[in-house]
């Protein structure tokens, strides 16, 4: 709030975050906290292993070097889900490509890795990484991963730390915009609202991590070069 009353402001007419606190004290406003937690992520069979390369450091010199990703569920009314596939660059924190389909097959992350080849025109020398969820060890994927010149890192088993910078991504998305609603009315609304969401969290939403720029103005006013993954 502070980043946004200040943007474009003289010197002499900013504030500074205790009054802004304080004002939003006053008259009741605070941001919205989603009020219950729902575990997403469930341990499956893997048929690869591969090594964790990022150690929990979500970090990486320049764009294109390091990326995250994660499957997370989208509950519709009438019981069914749709399901989100992610890819996310840890030095921006931008989705660069993501894919939604009624099923968790590995076409579905398969199309989130393919649309961030797509954004930034190759992945030559980035790393990848994910929990061992099996369409991530399938195969058809190390084999798409191979193509695109990717390496693949994955965290241990059952330890959603060791991909803490997706889980928050899925959980910021939810609670912005399902909020206290438990499912989406139906497919339609689901997928416009998140598209909305998504394109907005990379072009305008302020973040924390990014001097509060928004993901694709923090790339854009930084010195790094894009590509830079080779």
């Amino acid at each position: 709030m502070t980043a946004e009353l200040n943007d474009g402001v003289a010197p002499g007419q900013r504030v500074n975050h205790k009054r802004v606190a304080r004002v939003m004290r006053e008259h009741a406003i605070a941001g919205y906290r989603r009020r219950r937690k729902v575990r997403t992520t469930i341990p499956e069979p893997a048929d690869l292993r591969v090594p964790d390369l990022l150690k929990r450091d979500f970090t990486a010199p320049a764009p294109n070097r390091r990326y995250v990703g994660d499957i997370t569920y989208l509950p519709l009314s009438d019981g069914t889900n749709l399901y989100l596939a992610t890819v996310i660059d840890c030095y921006s924190r931008r989705l660069v490509g993501w894919s939604i389909a009624d099923h968790m097959r590995t076409e579905l992350v398969a199309d989130a890795l393919k649309a961030a080849h797509a954004t930034r025109g190759r992945l030559a020398g980035a790393v990848f990484h994910s929990d061992h969820g099996s369409v991530y060890t399938s195969k058809d994927y190390a084999r798409l991963c191979a193509e695109l010149g990717v390496t693949q890192s994955m965290g241990a088993v059952g330890t959603s730390a060791d991909n803490s910078l997706a889980e928050s991504f899925n959980a910021t998305l939810k609670r912005e915009v399902l909020q206290d609603h438990n499912a989406w009315p139906d497919e339609a609304t689901c997928r416009r609202q998140l598209f909305r969401w998504l394109v907005r969290y990379n072009t305008r939403r302020r973040h924390s991590w990014c001097r509060y720029q928004s993901p694709v103005t923090y790339e854009t006013t930084s010195a790094a070069i894009l590509p830079a993954a080779a």
